[in-house]
């Protein structure tokens, strides 16, 4: 009772603290659905509902994936060149979201990309003595060696270590991200800010055999899921290639893709005789995790992932690469297994065998997933996250 009383008071913002007013500036925040702008939304929804103020500043597109939280301005953009055109690049601030800026008078500045918009809000909020804090999402500099260009890691990563050290403090989304940030010399104090799973929608009792039929699986064949933006730097090749060879040893074992991207051509070609779903969300998403048999997420730029929780709060052991997001969510031998190697192909099929063809571990791991994701509460990340700020800005006003 004590503990659950301890744990009730770590979560409560503090109520004697003037209202915040935060600026949120991130390079997407409606346009495309991902694990970073799941979590800025829910960050805004609960400012909101806790009496602070939130304005997001984000580049838009004319069709959105998501109804947003909050107040969105605008801001202009391009589309990235290439595969990654879904994305747009924000431009700055113009004249007229700096007037809307400097009229909402903000106390805090929150920069979720260190991107052309994030510099210029960072030098808006340097320039005038607001504190500005930054979210950590994604290893950007990880994505050149995908795409040909591993010449530019260094360089990126150089000037990660400029933009994160102007910030009061970075938020990493998982313990061994934070310990890789603290490394890198990345940021000069590095915090916590975890992620949360909706429990009443992620859960065991979603499972359904008759969707897998319907899809064309059988009872008897072992499904590994993937789910994820169908993009090189999420390890598709991996994914396919130790689906495959797996296969070769274990017949039974069947490839379920849920996901869009500029990729699927590539991934289907990979995978003909697999099942792509394309991109789900709510129930039918919940559906397909829960109907799986074994998560597998070969990626390593995954700075938590959100969809390895996902899948434990459906009770589906994971096989992940031991990269820093899984590390911190995957209990290796207890809730799935790790592998040391992102690119060792052979492990991860041996591990996927070694799955495949034992229930009696899936379904301990599976057990011991759900526990664990008993852990991730939203609202309670959230509060602490509101306190942290509020610490920040009674630090500068002081």
């Amino acid at each position: 009772m004590k503990a659950d009383v301890a744990a009730i008071a770590d979560s409560l913002t503090d109520v004697t603290q003037p209202p915040l007013r935060v600026a949120l500036f991130s390079g997407n925040y409606n346009y495309v659905m991902d694990g970073p702008v799941r979590a800025l939304n829910k960050l805004v929804a609960r400012l909101e509902a806790r009496g602070h103020s939130a304005l997001v500043f984000a580049p838009t597109s004319k069709k959105s994936a998501l109804e947003h939280a909050g107040e969105l301005v605008s801001v202009p953009s391009v589309a990235l060149p290439g595969s990654r055109s879904e994305y747009r690049l924000g431009l700055g601030l113009n004249t007229a979201a700096q007037r809307r800026l400097d009229a909402f008078a903000p106390t805090i500045v929150h920069l979720a990309a260190p991107d052309w918009l994030g510099f210029s809000a960072l030098t808006y909020a340097r320039k005038r003595g607001i504190p500005a804090v930054a979210s950590f999402h994604t290893r950007f500099d990880t994505y050149p060696r995908y795409y040909g260009m591993a010449w530019l890691e260094k360089h990126i990563t150089g000037y990660m270590r400029y933009f994160y050290h102007r910030c009061e403090r970075v938020y990493a989304p998982s313990q061994s991200m934070v310990d890789e940030l603290a490394r890198d010399d990345i940021g000069r104090d590095v915090r916590l800010w975890a992620r949360g799973v909706d429990k009443t929608l992620f859960n065991p009792a979603r499972r359904d055999l008759a969707w897998r039929r319907q899809v064309g699986v059988a009872d008897d064949e072992i499904l590994v899921a993937f789910v994820g933006r169908l993009v090189l730097e999420k390890g598709i090749d991996i994914f396919a290639s130790a689906v495959k060879q797996a296969r070769r040893e274990n017949p039974k074992i069947r490839a379920l893709i849920v996901g869009e991207g500029p990729e699927r051509d590539r991934f289907m070609q990979l995978l003909p005789d697999d099942v792509f779903t394309g991109y789900l969300a709510g129930e039918d998403l919940a559906r397909a995790y829960a109907s799986a048999d074994i998560f597998f997420n070969p990626s390593v730029t995954e700075t938590f992932g959100n969809v390895t929780l996902e899948a434990m709060a459906c009770g589906v052991p994971s096989l992940c690469a031991a990269a820093s997001g899984s590390r911190s969510l995957v209990d290796d031998g207890g809730t799935g297994l790790l592998v040391a190697d992102a690119k060792d192909v052979a492990g991860f099929a041996k591990a996927l065998v070694a799955l495949a063809g034992d229930p009696d571990r899936r379904r301990m791991m599976a057990g011991n997933a759900r526990i664990k994701s008993d852990g991730f509460d939203w609202d309670a990340i959230l509060d602490r996250l509101i306190r942290d700020y509020q610490e920040v800005a009674s630090e500068r006003k002081a």
